[in-house]
């Protein structure tokens, strides 16, 4: 599931004439992208066969309001995504494509953990892919305002798809997002980087796993893969930490981690490389180095709990023990989460949306006032600092 910048713009010219981009009547944005579509050189039959079946999908926009799952922290959110069910099943998806995966190897230089995490995830080894329209999924989230500018192209990338014939604007189904098979692409991914993996002259990602795990090879090393490098490995962090260090914002070789003490759980240190020590839950919880290739994770997802999840699962694919939980402090509910992050939006600090996910943002604004309350900085926001706030 690839989701990208999600700052809107409203407005944007078409065919010479100022165009509704979001919101307003439903139909009457159906029309202006009809007209966008004839006025970037398709045919009006075509452009007309393929907007005729759409239609606003209220579940869709329920489904993209609904995403509690995220709120959950690391440790409860790797345990409820990764199953002995789903392990053993990678292991025997890894040696039924084990040719397949062989070339995605040496294309692409992924390692066979990665891609195997990803089509658990998304859809299960394919068992789950999703029953929304697609059309009608990536019309109503260009017609919602909350970000066209990521799903408006989609639609324009699906007319592309059905001018060939690999798309069926009444028949594709998918994600409520618009992402289509077995590793959930978007449109515009599926033109850039599909792959006819099976070599039947056709990409098709809904019913061919080699197609499907090609093209997410493909599109992991266009985002940006460094080949055959790690992604994220588990480590033992002193307690003596200066944990102000932790988290995405400081990087430093991993030779320099192993000097001040970061000791590997599993594998060797890779110490050339450029890492950051990453405390999901605080001092207390588990710890990882996470390589230059865990960045690109974020190109799939934007979402830290699900992106550390999908490396870790992938690392256990490939062999790695599982992550000692340690002790973490207990962590915040979705409520006292939002509570902390209206305060610190009072401060001054940029959070995003007051949604009661620990993201980004607001693990860079807790560590920032850990550090000015003179706590220890490990991004990990407990009820005492809220009280304290």
């Amino acid at each position: 599931m690839r989701f990208l910048s999600m700052t809107a713009g409203l407005m944007m010219l078409a065919g010479g004439a100022m165009a509704q981009t979001c919101g307003g009547n439903f139909q009457g944005f159906v029309n202006d992208m009809k007209a966008e579509a004839v006025s970037r050189g398709y045919d009006r039959g075509t452009v007309d066969r393929f907007f005729a079946p759409v239609r606003r999908d209220a579940s869709v926009i329920k489904a993209d309001r609904r995403q509690g799952v995220f709120q959950l922290p690391f440790v409860d959110f790797a345990r409820r995504l990764i199953s002995s069910g789903r392990l053993n099943k990678g292991r025997q998806m890894a040696k039924r494509y084990d040719a397949v995966f062989d070339r995605i190897e040496a294309s692409y230089g992924i390692d066979r953990g990665v891609l195997l995490a990803f089509w658990a995830f998304e859809t299960d080894y394919g068992a789950f892919q999703g029953d929304f329209n697609t059309l009608n999924a990536l019309v109503t989230l260009s017609h919602d305002c909350r970000r066209p500018e990521l799903f408006r192209p989609q639609v324009f990338a699906a007319l592309e798809l059905f001018t060939h014939g690999d798309f069926d604007p009444a028949r594709t189904t998918g994600a409520w997002a618009g992402e289509i098979g077995m590793v959930q692409m978007l449109p515009e991914d599926i033109i850039e980087n599909g792959v006819d993996g099976d070599g039947d002259g056709h990409v098709r990602l809904k019913s061919s796993a080699p197609d499907a795990l090609m093209s997410g090879g493909k599109m992991l090393s266009s985002l940006g893969w460094r080949p055959n490098e790690p992604w994220l490995q588990e480590v033992t962090v002193p307690a003596d930490m200066d944990w102000s260090l932790t988290g995405l914002r400081t990087t430093k070789r991993a030779s320099d981690w192993a000097a001040m003490g970061v000791r590997p759980r599993h594998g060797q240190i890779a110490g050339g490389l450029p890492a950051n020590l990453i405390v999901p839950q605080g001092r207390g919880g588990p710890a990882f180095l996470a390589y230059p290739n865990f960045h690109v994770y974020f190109e799939w997802n934007q979402s830290f709990t699900y992106v550390l999840t999908a490396a870790y699962f992938a690392n256990r694919l490939e062999g790695a023990p599982v992550f000692d939980a340690g002790n973490p402090a207990p962590g915040l509910s979705g409520a006292q989460m939002k509570q902390l992050q209206k305060k610190l939006a009072a401060r001054g600090y940029d959070v995003g949306k007051v949604d009661g996910i620990l993201g980004a943002g607001t693990r860079a604004a807790v560590q920032d006032v850990q550090e000015k309350l003179g706590l220890p900085a490990d991004a990990w926001p407990t009820r005492g600092l809220l009280h304290r706030l």
